[in-house]
């Protein structure tokens, strides 16, 4: 008899007919595996160039975003890890040394150094999974070449999401729209402060301050040039959780927020300007109207008014990844450029560019406004 294919809820009526004396302990034990069972639609493909790509089912959904096996990703790229009960720790043997990773640290150490994570690694299911906000974030630079991923479709909310995550949906909601495109409410994030530097580059340089510098730049040219208040989640060197950035988003009742950060690779050849916007879901359109994906639209104006200031812009991807959260707010990630890369770092740390970085992020705003002024984002 030849496999049958993955079975569905909507072939069990016609398995009971097929077989009418199915025990009724096994049946509501097959209904139970189902219920449980990763979604066959999360799908993703991980491999190396010139490979035949892993493709992986095993995904789930937590903290809004995707989480797969580590062993896994590790044998798609041909990398070895190894698990130490004792000490709590994964080991990752890469080409730049060992990275190491625990369920119980936001960070990801090699040699020295400590890198942020975005989303803690987790046992689901007997086995540690890493988010892949991780995997393009953190493990692809230490590898020699870039990695080929692709997630197919990101996996549907559970019926156990975490608290953030709902907190996530509730104050990233857009307001009305406004009816004058010169009234908008702006929310700039600057990411980390504080303690929390971010990503390191060359000469010291800081994330954290990179994206501060810019931030204040955008605050000044949007209340010079509008009459509605400017949301600045940090105006100095501190840290802020992403639950009290939310909820300073949420106070301002902004109408669009724009998240500010950087990179660092390894490798000093990677440089350019990149763009994220969360994935939109069914849970972001009411009642399975088809909709505009504002955050996408708003990505592709911003992305046109850069390349005309000489920035190098790579594109815009979907992602979901903290700095974005969840719900219908026209958002966009930029990812202003490398740290470790000399052009990128000076462009950063040119007051001069930094205002033209600012002005391509207030013009690509204003164009926004103009075509959205009056009508639902």
């Amino acid at each position: 008899m030849d496999s049958a294919p993955t079975l569905t809820v909507l072939h069990i009526w016609s398995i009971k007919r097929a077989m009418p004396r199915f025990p009724l302990q096994l049946l509501c034990l097959f209904f139970v595996l189902l219920t449980f069972a990763p979604s066959a639609d999360a799908i993703i493909e991980i491999g190396l160039p010139g490979t035949d790509p892993l493709v992986i089912e095993d995904v789930y959904l937590r903290e809004g975003t995707a989480f797969v096996s580590i062993d896994d990703v590790l044998s798609a790229l041909g990398l070895d890890g190894e698990w130490d009960s004792v000490a709590h720790v994964y080991t990752i043997s890469t080409p730049h040394g060992r990275a190491i990773i625990s369920p119980g640290s936001q960070f990801l150490k090699l040699g020295d150094n400590f890198i942020p994570i975005s989303h803690r690694p987790r046992f689901i299911d007997s086995r540690l999974r890493v988010s892949e906000a991780f995997i393009l974030r953190q493990l692809a630079p230490l590898l020699a070449e870039p990695i080929n991923y692709r997630n197919y479709n990101p996996p549907a909310p559970t019926r156990d999401e975490d608290p953030l995550d709902r907190l996530f949906a509730f104050l990233l909601r857009k307001k009305e729209p406004v009816a004058d495109g010169s009234k908008w409410v702006v929310s700039i994030d600057p990411g980390h402060g504080g303690e929390d530097s971010g990503a390191l580059g060359l000469n010291g340089s800081k994330e954290k301050t990179v994206t501060l510098a810019v931030g204040q730049r955008l605050e000044k040219l949007l209340k010079m040039h509008q009459d509605a208040p400017v949301v600045l989640t940090r105006d100095g060197d501190y840290a802020l959780d992403m639950e009290r950035r939310l909820e300073i988003v949420a106070e301002g009742q902004a109408d669009v927020m724009i998240s500010l950060h950087a990179q660092a690779f390894f490798s000093a050849e990677i440089s350019g300007v990149n763009l994220y916007v969360q994935p939109q879901t069914e849970r972001d359109v009411p009642d399975g109207v088809v909709v505009e994906n504002s955050s996408l639209k708003l990505a592709e104006i911003l992305q046109k008014k850069l390349k005309s200031q000489g920035f190098d812009v790579h594109g815009i991807k979907e992602l979901p990844v903290y700095p974005l959260g969840r719900g219908d707010l026209p958002r966009v990630m930029v990812e202003m450029g490398s740290l470790t890369n000399m052009i990128d770092l000076t462009m950063l740390e040119d007051p001069i560019r930094q205002q033209d970085f600012a002005r391509a992020i207030f013009e690509g705003l204003q164009a926004f406004f103009e075509t959205s002024s009056g009508v639902s984002p």
